[in-house]
């Protein structure tokens, strides 16, 4: 019998690598997308044609019509964020339900939820993550807690009684946290607006293909069928890798495709890890090579770091080899593509972070906890190619500089760059 294997997707950093382009630029190779973890928190962006599309929840396979794309168990959906995507997609002329999946057992985010997030984070004060107030972390709470709603529940008889007892207790607790949500706005909508959009999601959902997507999924791996995972948030957000507390609620890294797709560990094959040629962060939490500074700026502004989810500005750093190591190993990753070299362009000189330095001591390894000023990066800087990239269509034509700085973080990291991408466009990715 032939037995394929799940090659995998997922971001090397906080996040924001830029895994939807290089998903969609792959899709055409494989059979099936399907995400395996996160929720409308993620934001995953496809520019072709001149047309820029931003997918929260849908897998970024979802414009190559010949490929089924899955929303797999370990997501977890709000189904007036989706059918808002389902919508956009079909203004564009798509017909997205035509290949998408839904796993019956991927949890649902509840209005309530959304009004949790908020409460929760408000609670916190100066010390709040940095919540994208999704609704995130009080789904994947009532799902560990064994009192979540699923999407193969819609259809059920109880599922409007358990829906209004789950949203009893969680106005409940809103009040307790003493959150006044009167004039809190969801998308734009008071509470009962939304509750009643999200409600009549619920019933559109009904007309989506639900199904057991870990039969699906493994079935057609016994079949020959190629699938790739993809990935959302990124390693370091991870809820027990990543720089706790200041993570999402879900495992992003390569063991959570097992869970979150129901494929064996054996059924997993090559692993791609996406990395950006700088480092960007959303919301609160230490972030070691950040420049508070016109460097910074330069590469918040060159590389349009603004959410795609949220639209707050991302914090922008430089690259960071002792994260990139970190997330390497936790992923046993098999080959990297570096994001965003264009956004180097116009840096004269470019740093590198090789190593943690604390109280003038070089740290081997990854430490627990990076939070506090005490951890310092060590530079080695390197002459930028200070120049643009947009005449470069093979990767024999970039700059020698360039060449440089990936032959530096291929010794560093023991793994080849097998892809380049110097610009947004679907077009602008170089095999290496």
């Amino acid at each position: 019998m032939l037995r394929s294997k799940v090659d995998v997707m997922l971001g090397l950093q906080w996040g924001d690598e830029g895994k939807g382009k290089i998903v969609d630029v792959f899709t055409p190779h494989y059979d099936i997308i399907a995400r395996f973890q996160g929720g409308p928190n993620a934001g995953h962006t496809i520019i072709f044609d001149g047309r820029k599309f931003v997918l929260h929840t849908i897998p970024s396979g979802i414009f190559h019509r010949q490929t089924m794309n899955v929303i797999g168990n370990g997501v977890i959906i709000d189904p007036f964020i989706l059918f808002k995507e389902i919508d956009k997609l079909r203004d564009s002329g798509m017909e997205p339900e035509a290949n998408l999946l839904v796993s019956s057992r991927a949890h649902l985010i509840l209005p309530t939820h959304r009004l949790l997030d908020a409460a929760l984070e408000s609670e916190k004060g100066a010390s709040k993550i940095g919540s994208t107030l999704k609704g995130i972390g009080p789904a994947y709470t009532d799902k560990y807690g064994r009192n979540g709603l699923r999407a193969g529940n819609i259809t059920g008889q109880s599922f409007r009684l358990h829906y209004e007892n789950l949203k009893s207790e969680h106005l409940e607790t809103v009040r307790q946290l003493g959150f006044d949500y009167s004039s809190y706005l969801l998308d734009g909508m008071n509470f009962t607006a939304y509750e009643e959009k999200w409600i009549e999601s619920i019933e559109r959902m009904k007309g989506l293909t639900i199904i057991d997507s870990e039969i699906y999924l493994n079935k057609s791996l016994d079949e020959g069928k190629r699938i790739l995972a993809e990935g959302a948030q990124g390693t370091m957000l991870d809820v027990d890798f990543g720089s706790y507390p200041f993570v999402t609620s879900s495992n992003t890294i390569t063991a959570g495709v097992c869970s979150g797709l129901g494929i064996s560990p054996h059924r997993i094959g090559k692993i791609y890890g996406i990395f950006k040629a700088y480092c960007t962060r959303v919301g609160s939490g230490p972030f070691p090579t950040e420049l508070n500074d016109p460097d910074g700026e330069r590469l918040r502004v060159g590389g349009n770091e603004f959410g795609s989810t949220t639209g707050r500005p991302r914090r922008c750093g430089w690259l960071d080899l002792p994260a990139l190591k970190y997330s390497i190993m936790l992923n046993g990753i098999d080959s990297l593509i570096m994001m965003k070299a264009d956004v180097l362009n116009p840096f004269p000189e470019i740093k590198i972070c090789t190593d943690y330095q604390k109280n003038n001591e070089i740290l081997s390894g990854f430490p627990f906890d990076l939070s506090g000023s005490a951890f310092q990066p060590v530079y080695k800087q390197m002459t930028g190619w200070n120049t643009s990239l947009e005449g470069c269509t093979t990767a024999d034509e970039i700059p020698v500089d360039l060449s440089e700085y990936i032959k530096f973080i291929e010794k560093e990291t023991g793994l080849p760059i097998d892809i380049l991408s110097i610009g947004p466009d679907r077009l602008q990715t170089l095999q290496r």
